[in-house]
């Protein structure tokens, strides 16, 4: 494909672009991340890079930040060729980044971490007082209100989210890059997030977001340009395209954009919880006296803004949290007190669980891709060769099948967790414990930082499990998925099931008030 069909057509003696790439090539060993990349970014505009996971989305950002440095290709700067060795040439050229998962240091204050690395020469009080009148600044332009004396880990993930942008802010740059900045918020959250981003392009920065979710693109970019495989596949503008069109031309082939499943057929009851009551460490308490079921052959969705208690529900229900109350899996008791249970058992009585963070709960990130496919089965007698030998090439061979079942990408059961992409970790988590078939699989944020093509495939494989007579507790912020998914949507607030929903019944907004605590009887 030529370098046209990968950017827009400029006008002679235009103002260069924030950001030109040419023909940048980046490979790890036998995989090639990038290949010949060619983008122009247009300065004071929003741009989106989609793609699927393992495209070569952030490879190709992280060159341009200097955390990797290209195999072959030329970086320009506002027109300039620019070396970027590492990230602190990044930053004097005007480069700022906001990664995925955060880089900040959760017991220092707002204040520390934005001067973190920044200071002013060897006394600290100059670099202070600048950067808290520097904050202030900040926030009045662009709506960026955070505490400058509160620690990092008492700020939802959102406020943490701003310290980020505002740490890039600081050091002054002009182009902002974005990775998958919306997986970890919540809807009002992304909404806040984006109007950020429209102050700051209104000010004269240049952005650059990564993201799969083609709402976003839609919503807040000027430009798109699609990735695929390590390759640019074209740039368009956002309001000349579609999320059908982009969404086929990331996977390569039309992509179903709504979930197909036929209607649920309800078994016997397989979860029964009765009046489920957790208290955190803090004495605060986050459930208070849950009452649900799960049936056979069914998927019940749990809605509600994150932190209303729906995390510690599945981790309550998984053995992770101790509470107290009382459930029946089939008939028989499940422990939720955390007195007589182990993951093991409970794993063998026929519950799986897909954590909402997969990184801290679902994977070992520096253990390979095999040995965290036996995390949780690792006494099944399949991988073991008595009491002390695991059955290495067994558990081998289990992940080969396993990633060519989820197209993990690359599929190198060899490779550690922390060397493939968010996406392709959660498949990995995803296969690990749908591919056993489970009585009752609890999942939380099942398609958090994953592309458009793997969303698809992970809805028809939940709806798989659920045709097959299992039953399936779905915990999602995403309501356009809970409504998609569900056959029965319980709405949570403050640690109670504010109300009961059958999707054809309900909409965004009645599922919306009753998130926020509102019902037909007034507010909770």
């Amino acid at each position: 494909m030529s370098d046209a069909a990968h950017t827009l057509e400029r006008p002679a003696g235009a103002v260069p672009p924030a950001i030109e790439l040419r023909g940048i090539s980046k490979a790890f060993g036998p995989v090639q991340a990038n290949k010949d990349i060619h983008i122009r970014v247009e300065k004071g505009t929003i741009h989106g890079i989609i793609g699927e996971n393992g495209a070569g989305k952030s490879t190709l950002m992280s060159i341009l930040y200097g955390f990797y440095k290209a195999d072959s290709g030329e970086i320009l700067i506002n027109g300039q060729p620019t070396e970027i060795p590492d990230s602190q040439a990044a930053i004097r050229a005007g480069i700022g980044m906001v990664f995925q998962h955060f880089k900040l240091v959760q017991n220092f204050t707002v204040l520390e971490n934005v001067i973190l690395g920044a200071e002013a020469g060897w006394l600290l009080k100059p670099s202070v007082s600048r950067a808290r009148g520097l904050l202030k600044q900040l926030a009045t332009d662009f709506g960026l209100n955070v505490d400058p004396d509160a620690l990092i880990e008492k700020l939802s993930v959102g406020h943490q989210q701003r310290v980020e942008i505002l740490k890039a802010l600081y050091r002054e740059a002009d182009i902002l890059i974005l990775d998958e900045p919306t997986g970890v918020l919540t809807p009002a959250e992304a909404d806040h997030l984006f109007r950020i981003l429209r102050g700051l392009k209104e000010q004269g920065k240049t952005i650059v977001l990564i993201t799969h979710k083609l709402r976003e693109i839609m919503e807040v970019t000027d430009n798109v340009s699609v990735m695929r495989r390590g390759e640019m596949v074209d740039t368009v503008r956002t309001s000349e395209t579609s999320p059908p069109h982009l969404a086929e031309l990331m996977v390569g082939r039309k992509v179903l954009l709504r979930v197909e499943k036929h209607p649920a057929k309800p078994g016997p009851v397989v979860l029964d919880v009765k009046g489920l009551r957790v208290v955190d460490d803090m004495g605060v308490e986050r459930l208070r006296g849950i009452d649900l079921q799960v049936r056979a052959g069914e998927i019940l969705g749990i809605a509600g803004v994150a932190g209303n208690g729906q995390s510690e529900l599945l981790e309550a229900l998984a053995g992770l949290t101790p509470g107290e109350g009382a459930a029946t899996l089939s008939g028989q008791p499940l422990d939720v007190t955390g007195k007589s249970s182990d993951g093991y058992t409970r794993r063998m009585s026929g519950v799986s669980h897909v954590p909402e963070d997969r990184q801290r709960r679902g994977l070992i990130m520096n253990f390979h891709a095999w040995e965290n496919v036996a995390l949780g089965y690792h006494h099944d007698p399949a991988y073991n060769r008595g009491a002390f030998w695991m059955d290495n090439p067994a558990i081998l061979r289990m992940t080969e099948d396993y990633m060519k079942a989820f197209d993990v990408r690359p599929p190198n059961p060899a490779l550690t967790a922390e060397s493939f992409s968010g996406g392709n970790q959660q498949k990995l988590v995803l296969a690990r414990e749908i591919e056993r078939g489970p009585e009752l699989l609890l999942v939380g944020q099942p398609t958090r930082g994953v592309d458009i093509g793997a969303i698809e495939f992970i809805h028809q494989r939940l709806i798989e499990l659920r045709d097959a007579g299992k039953a399936v507790l779905l915990v999602s912020v995403e309501l356009d998925e809970i409504l998609s998914l569900s056959d029965r949507i319980a709405v949570m607030f403050d640690g109670r099931i504010m109300g009961e929903r059958l999707p054809e019944q309900t909409d965004e907004a009645e599922l919306g008030l009753l998130m926020a605590g509102v019902t037909e009887k007034g507010a909770a």
